[in-house]
C-alpha cells in the first residue's frame, strides 16, 4: 500500500496544463462565491471558503416541456423516433432542500449554504472531504480487480505481458494497448469488493446525503468504476442527464450521486464540466444513441439550450477535483467528462443513492440496497444479495444480447431502447438481432 500511496502522493504535485479546444465559461468560483472575468480557458469550480458574493444568474424556471406517453411508448419501445421528456416536470425535487435535520451537524455534514449551492446549480464540489488512509484501500481494491482481469486476458491468449510493475496510474493502459477494450472489460466487471462497500456506507458520505434526501437512504443499483484511460473514446462520456440513462420515472427520484477521483482530476486527464442550472425546469431533454463508437446516449448543446433553457457560453462549469475531494451532483442537470490527454489513468467512482421508498429507474432488473433506516439506527446493510445480482448480464438479457464471452467489449442495455438511434456500432448490434423486439421495460408513470 505504501508504495500506491507514494504514486497518489507524486500526482497530487503535479501542475496541469490545458489541451487546446477545451471551452468553458466564465464560472463561479467557489472559493470566493465570485464571477471571474472572461477567459479563453476552462474555469475550475472549487469550494475552499464559506464567503459568498454575486454570481452569474441561471435562467429563471419556466414551464415544462410537455410530450404525450402514448407517443412516447412506442417510439422508445422499438427505437424508431425520439423520446421527449415526461408530461409532468418535477422542478421542486431537483431545486428545493428538504428541512434541515434537527440537532447539530452530523460529522461530514455541509454547511447550509452548500446544500443550497447544490439544489440551485445541481452540483457541489467538497475538495477535501476523504483522507488519503480513506481512499488507499480503494485504490488498492482497483489494483486486485486490474491484475484479475491481467491474468485473465494472460491466460486466455489475448495478452504476452502482464505488466506488473508498471504502476496503478500505467498497467491498464499498458495492457489496454496489448488488447483494445481493457478498459471496457474492467467497467463490465462489476466487482463489489470491501473497499467500495465502505465508501459508498461511508458515514460522513451518508450524512451528506441525508442532508439531500432525509434520514432513509438507499444505494440506487447504478454505480460505476469508471476506467478513463488516456485518449479513449470508449471512457470519454458526452453530454447527458443521468437521468437519461433511467426509466422514466427516475425524472421522480432525487438521487444524489458521488464522483470520487482517484487522481488529482483536472482539465488534463479528464475532469468532468457541467451545465449549471440545467436541472431547474425538472426535465430530462431528448437524448439520442449512440455517441460516436460508444454505448452512450448523446445530449446536443442546441437541446440543452431550448429545452433546458441554458447558456452554453456562461453555465458551463469546469470541476477541477483534487484526490480527496467529491463532486456531488443530481441525476437532471446535464454533465460530461473531458478527454484524457495525460500519461496516466484518471480512475474515479460514482455511486449514487436515493430514498428507498421511491423508483430506482433501473427498469424493474435489481433492486436498491438499504444502507440508512430511521426506523432501524442498527440496521445492517445486505451486500452479498446485492452483489450478488449482475447488473451487465441483467442489462444485455433484456435487449436480447447473447454475450460473446469472457472477452467480449461490447455494452448493451435498456437505455438504447429508450432514445431515437442515430448512430449504430457494435453496441448497438443487440437491437439489430433482436429485430428491435420488446424488451421487458416500458415507461412508468
Amino acid at each position: 500500500m505504501l508504495s500506491l500511496v507514494r504514486q497518489v502522493a507524486r500526482r497530487r504535485s503535479q501542475l496541469c496544463g490545458l489541451p487546446a479546444l477545451v471551452r468553458a465559461s466564465p464560472c463561479l468560483h467557489h472559493s470566493t462565491g465570485a464571477t471571474q472575468p472572461p477567459l479563453h480557458t476552462a474555469s475550475s469550480v472549487r469550494l475552499e471558503s464559506r464567503s459568498r458574493t454575486s454570481r452569474p444568474t441561471c435562467n429563471s424556471m419556466s414551464s415544462s416541456v410537455a410530450s404525450g406517453l402514448s407517443s412516447y411508448s412506442s417510439m422508445a419501445s422499438t427505437g424508431a423516433g425520439p423520446a421527449t421528456a415526461l408530461a409532468d416536470a418535477a422542478p421542486d425535487l431537483y431545486t428545493i432542500p428538504p428541512p434541515s435535520p434537527r440537532g447539530e451537524r452530523k460529522p461530514g455534514q455541509l454547511e447550509q449554504w452548500q446544500v443550497k449551492q447544490y439544489f440551485e446549480d445541481g452540483f457541489l464540489v467538497v475538495p477535501d472531504f476523504f483522507t488519503p488512509e480513506e481512499l488507499a484501500p480503494v485504490c488498492e481494491a482497483v489494483e486486485e480487480c486490474v491484475d484479475v482481469l491481467a491474468n485473465r486476458l494472460y491466460d486466455g491468449g489475448k495478452i504476452a505481458d502482464k505488466c506488473e510493475n508498471a504502476g496503478f496510474y500505467k498497467r491498464l493502459t499498458l495492457l489496454e494497448k496489448q488488447f483494445k477494450g481493457t478498459a471496457v472489460l474492467l467497467h463490465k466487471m462489476g466487482a463489489l469488493p470491501p473497499a467500495f462497500r465502505q465508501l459508498w456506507a461511508n458515514e460522513r458520505l451518508l450524512n451528506v446525503v441525508e442532508q439531500f434526501i432525509g434520514p432513509n437512504i438507499a444505494g440506487n443499483p447504478v454505480w460505476n468504476l469508471r476506467t478513463k484511460t488516456p485518449s479513449n473514446e470508449q471512457t470519454t462520456v458526452p453530454w447527458h442527464q443521468d437521468n437519461s440513462y433511467f426509466d422514466p420515472s427516475a425524472l421522480h427520484t432525487l438521487m444524489p450521486t458521488a464522483w470520487i477521483p482517484l487522481i488529482d482530476a483536472n482539465t488534463t486527464n479528464g475532469c468532468m464540466q457541467m451545465v449549471r442550472g440545467g436541472h431547474r425546469k425538472g426535465v430530462t431533454a431528448t437524448h439520442t444513441c449512440c455517441a460516436g463508437g460508444t454505448w452512450y446516449v448523446d445530449l446536443s448543446e442546441d437541446e440543452m439550450v431550448e429545452t433546458l433553457g441554458v447558456d452554453m457560453e456562461r453555465d458551463v462549469c469546469t470541476c477541477e477535483v483534487p484526490y480527496g475531494g467529491v463532486l456531488l451532483l443530481n441525476n437532471a442537470v446535464p454533465h460530461h467528462s473531458l478527454e484524457n490527454f495525460s500519461d496516466d489513468v484518471r480512475w474515479s467512482l460514482d455511486l449514487r443513492w436515493q430514498a428507498p421508498d421511491k423508483p430506482n429507474g433501473f427498469y424493474g432488473l435489481k433492486d436498491s440496497v438499504l444502507m440508512r433506516s430511521e426506523a432501524d439506527p442498527s440496521h445492517e446493510i445486505d451486500w452479498e444479495e446485492f452483489a450478488l445480482v449482475d447488473r451487465t448480464k441483467l442489462q444485455e438479457r433484456d435487449v436480447g444480447w447473447e454475450s460473446g464471452g469472457a472477452f467480449d467489449t461490447t455494452i448493451h442495455g435498456p437505455w438504447m431502447r429508450r432514445w431515437e438511434i442515430v448512430h449504430h456500432n457494435k453496441h448497438t448490434a443487440s437491437l439489430d438481432q433482436s429485430d428491435n423486439m420488446d424488451s421487458s421495460w416500458h415507461p412508468r408513470t
